[in-house]
């Protein structure tokens, strides 16, 4: 059964709390593609407006941002480094489970995390946290969990589209 959705006022309400926004890897900062030669994994595509909706977050919402993946290849890793993130969690087959050590080791609430996922490995900590996203191609999986399905694919701005709504919850807040 598919969650009930939130209005836009809901929405903003939760993501004016958002101090961490954790975000899948495959399929939210990827296109899901992998490119592969006889070596192995070769490449992933990252897009850069999402790295810019990263340092927006940090300058204009004061948010922090953290990958939470299941891969552990050194596109990720590099793209991380890149990306300044200090929660970087690859290779993480129970999601959740890091997410219980994050709330404890940094003393956040539930309601103070936002996570995008795309897929069935995403639905547990979708579950636990204060706001969720998927891109607009993302699983049906996700798609019923998710409090927002943003316009855009992963791989393509769908990480942006869900920070400009966390700016923009932000700053309104400010502004009362």
């Amino acid at each position: 059964m598919a969650k009930k959705k939130l209005t836009k006022k809901q929405i903003l309400n939760r993501a004016k709390k958002i101090k961490l926004l954790l975000t899948d890897c495959d399929g939210v900062l990827t296109d899901t593609g992998v490119y592969y030669s006889h070596n192995g994994e070769v490449m992933k595509r990252f897009s850069v407006r999402d790295g810019m909706g990263v340092e927006r977050l940090r300058q204009l919402a004061n948010v922090e941002v953290g990958i939470l993946t299941g891969e552990n290849t050194g596109a990720v890793k590099s793209r991380a480094q890149k990306l300044k993130l200090n929660e970087v969690h690859l290779g993480a087959l129970n999601k959740a489970e890091v997410l219980k050590d994050i709330l404890q080791r940094r003393n956040l609430t539930p309601e103070e995390i936002a996570f995008i996922g795309d897929d069935a490995n995403d639905v547990e900590i979708m579950k636990m946290v204060g706001l969720t996203a998927c891109p607009a191609d993302a699983t049906k999986f996700a798609l019923k969990v998710a409090d927002i399905v943003v316009e855009s694919k992963g791989g393509y701005g769908a990480f942006r589209d869900f920070a400009e709504l966390i700016i923009e919850a932000k700053q309104k807040g400010e502004n009362k």
